[in-house]
Parts: structure tokens; sequence; C-alpha cells
């Protein structure tokens, strides 16, 4: 079992109102969710965003509410993680690269829940497609963006966990899987970059008010859970500077004060 030793958000943390300012940021899945969420909050605190989602119309709502409030001007960067190739991964880099020069950070958000069934009854595209969006997109993309982060001498990849990683649980399949792969990548690339200033860290979000969490638990009542906005110190301290000397730990949203 991989081992995942608990880290915790300082006691009585608050980020600086400007603690990425001038930091440029890629979130995946921004659309909706937590991803919306987190994207709305990092661009208050000063970041440039890029929005990288599927669904062009859910990220130009997102973009226009940025806009909307005077906050750092994003970038939209429509992509299907499921259907991504290396080549999409080099072009995002290059646009990148020609737009902003360098990047500060990146939020692995999107997910796949794929079926809760048993592995029994689990198909192979399924299980196909949840490997893609949930471990090969976060691999192919964070190889692509390494040479823009290390030109930064502070830059910071968070990976999005699950307490299905820790220890699989019947009925989450490739989920399960997926997220223990993630978590193994996130630790791989910590240990790598031991010496050098990019810095890696997963998050469980835990119990949290999402589509997702409805999808996979039809039965509960979304009002006895956290919000994403719940989740917003946490991100922020991991994207931001005050997390520097962090790398290769796993973070569990809902243990922290």
């Amino acid at each position: 079992m991989i081992e995942h030793h608990v880290s915790h958000l300082p006691a009585g943390y608050q980020a600086a109102s400007d603690c990425l300012h001038q930091r440029v940021i890629l979130v995946t899945g921004a659309g909706s969710g937590i991803g919306r969420t987190m994207s709305l909050a990092l661009a208050r605190h000063g970041a440039t965003v890029i929005l990288l989602g599927r669904t062009l119309s859910t990220l130009e709502t997102l973009y226009d509410e940025i806009e909307a409030q005077k906050l750092p001007q994003p970038a939209i960067y429509p992509m299907n993680l499921q259907g991504a190739t290396e080549a999409d991964y080099r072009d995002l880099c290059n646009t990148l690269e020609a737009e902003f020069g360098q990047v500060h950070g990146i939020l692995h958000n999107a997910g796949d829940l794929g079926d809760r069934t048993s592995v029994r009854d689990y198909t192979s595209a399924t299980w196909e497609r949840v490997m893609q969006v949930n471990v090969t997109a976060p691999f192919l993309l964070t190889q692509a963006l390494l040479p823009l982060l290390e030109q930064v001498e502070d830059a910071s990849v968070v990976f999005t966990s699950s307490g299905v990683a820790v220890r699989g649980r019947a009925f989450w399949g490739a989920y399960a899987a997926s997220k223990a792969a993630s978590d193994n990548l996130m630790q791989t690339l910590a240990d790598e970059y031991e010496q050098r200033a990019v810095r890696f860290n997963s998050i469980n979000p835990g119990a949290t008010r999402t589509a997702m969490r409805a999808r996979a638990y039809p039965a509960e009542d979304p009002q006895t859970l956290k919000t994403p906005e719940a989740l917003i110190p946490l991100y922020l301290y991991l994207l931001g500077s005050d997390s520097r000397t962090i790398s290769g730990q796993w973070f569990d949203a809902d243990t922290f004060d």
C-alpha cells in the first residue's frame, strides 16, 4: 500500500490578499465544482489563471465572471483530457510560453468518477477512460509544462487525491486505482525534484458539495457537506509561496483546522 503521511494546513493560516500576485496558474476542470471555485479564489488573490476544461461555454461564463470583478485577466484553453495527445500538450506548452513565458503552478483538478460497480462487472473502456483522465493526462500535462515550471524560483503542482487512494474500497474500481497511481506519481516527482524549486503535493478534498460527489453518493444530502469554498485556504497555501519548503506531502482537507 502506498504510504500517506497526512499533512495539515498550519493552524490559523490566512493567506495574504496578494499571495499569488503575478503568478500564472493552470487549473484543469476549471469550469465547475472545486475547479471553478479555486479559479475564482486564485484570481482574487492575484493570479493569472489559465482555465482549462472541455466545455467552452462554462469556461467563458467563468472568464466573464473574473473579468467583471476586475481581477487579473484569465485565459481560456479548451481541452478534452480524454482524447488529448502528447502533441496537444506540447501545443499547450508552446502557447503558454509564447503568451506568458513561464508557469508558476498547476492544479490537477479534472477527474472522471467512472462507474460505481464491481471489478467483475467493470468495462475495460471505462477503466481506460478513467485512467486516461485521472493519471495519464496529469502525467502528460506536468511533463509538458516542466520546462516552464523550472524557469521560476517557486513553482507548485497540486494533484487531487481521494480517501480511496489510501485504501481501495468495493465498487470504486478505476477511480480508486487511478487516485493511488496519481499519488504515487506526485511522490515520484517530488523525489526527483527534491533539490530543485518545483514542488509537488496532493490534496484529498474529502466530502465536498460537488456534482461528482452527488453522482458517487446519490442518496446523500448535499446540505450536510462542506462547500468548495471551505477548501480555499489549503489550495492558496499550497499554490502560494508560503509552502515553498513543502513537497511530496498528502493533505487531507477533512482534518485541517
